[in-house]
């Protein structure tokens, strides 16, 4: 009880309390807050339609007769499936396509070459339908495969010996908001973070109250923890406007755990501020801040596989995108909204997003730390 009262009276709530009431009457925050999200939310999850290429394919061969090559060679013969696994099981199959390593998962059977003496041979073909424009240019250019090796199979027979069973995971009505939306769930806080939080920071300089916060008996890190924690809990107001517009306007599942999805989300929100906080430090005014933001933005969106997906752009820029913290964020997620992974699939993301939150709030703190002094 003495330590709550004591965290009360202290000079760290009291500034905590002065930012809250600043935003509270900052009219404009609380639009740009609200307005811009809702906007883009509904804007890009109607109308984005990307082209893709090069998606990542997956084959089991149990046969592993020349017909079964020659068909494996007519899938990987073009510019939109590259080979990337052959499994030894379905079961790897599946948790590989799970974890995202693999956009179509195809199984030719055992009984392959008897199917094809009997005119009627099957091949199961899986997709990763998070992304639903991807899935149906998939689906449509393996069934142009299969009919092509179909005729070279006949050569003028009617009946065709090989029909493809597609099924699509994770998006079975290939639905493309599906997939556009909590991308740009990312994009928008990612905007909205770095920008708020480098105008609220900014606006100290501009009128001159930056000084006045040397003369308070805070130090410099409750300073700069009161500006960031009344911001992380305001844009988890957005965090729960975006989520509540995908899943009744756009009718987004939500299968995997709401505790992970909030938890990995207040962290991202810990990375943008950090970086505004950063941009804040470099910058005189805020329309300098406003103009850097967008340099920094700019990139990071168009890297992140928010609108263009990272399989379309060349090696180099992958490569780059693995740098980039929203990339992270969006297959978070991706992964816990449409396949309902955990954990033990979203590690290696989570680890990323761990990395990019405390180096950049450690370099904003030192440059905040810098400047009061």
């Amino acid at each position: 009880m003495k330590l709550i009262q004591r965290l009360f009276d202290s000079p760290f709530w009291a500034l905590v309390r002065k930012e809250i009431n600043q935003i509270l009457r900052n009219k404009q925050l609380i639009v740009l807050l609200i307005v811009p999200p809702t906007v883009q939310l509904l804007l890009y999850g109607f109308i984005l339609n990307p082209d893709v290429h090069n998606l990542r394919l997956g084959i089991i061969d149990y046969a592993n007769v020349s017909a079964s090559r020659e068909l494996v060679s007519a899938m990987t013969s073009n510019r939109i499936f590259t080979l990337e696994s052959v499994p030894n099981s379905e079961k790897v199959l599946s948790r590989q396509v799970e974890e995202g390593k693999l956009d179509v998962g195809v199984i030719i059977p055992p009984d392959f070459p008897r199917q094809l003496a009997q005119k009627s041979a099957e091949i199961q073909v899986f997709i990763d339908a998070v992304n639903a424009n991807t899935a149906g240019i998939a689906g449509n250019y393996m069934n142009q495969i299969v009919q092509q090796y179909n005729l070279q199979l006949t050569q003028g027979q009617a009946s065709p010996p090989i029909s493809p069973e597609v099924v699509f995971l994770y998006n079975p009505g290939l639905t493309s908001s599906w997939f556009f939306v909590p991308g740009v769930m990312g994009l928008v806080l990612t905007l909205i973070g770095t920008l708020v939080s480098a105008i609220t920071v900014v606006r100290e300089k501009d009128t001159g109250t930056l000084e006045q916060l040397l003369m308070t008996p805070a130090a410099n890190w409750e300073i700069l923890l009161s500006k960031i924690v009344p911001l992380a809990f305001l844009l988890m107001g957005d965090v729960l406007l975006a989520i509540t517009l995908a899943t009744i306007v756009f009718h987004v599942p939500f299968r995997g755990s709401f505790l992970l999805f909030f938890s990995l989300s207040s962290m991202y929100l810990f990375v943008g501020i950090s970086l505004g906080i950063m941009l804040a430090t470099v910058s005189s005014s805020q329309q300098q801040v406003v103009l850097t933001s967008f340099f920094i933005n700019l990139p990071m969106v168009q890297t992140s596989g928010a609108i263009a997906p990272i399989e379309a752009m060349p090696p180099l820029f992958q490569a780059l995108s693995l740098l980039n913290p929203l990339r992270h964020y969006i297959a978070i997620v991706r992964g816990i909204l449409l396949k309902g992974v955990g954990l033990d699939v979203l590690w290696i993301n989570v680890l990323a997003l761990v990395a990019f939150a405390v180096v950049l709030l450690t370099i904003s703190i030192n440059k905040f730390r810098s400047q009061l002094s």
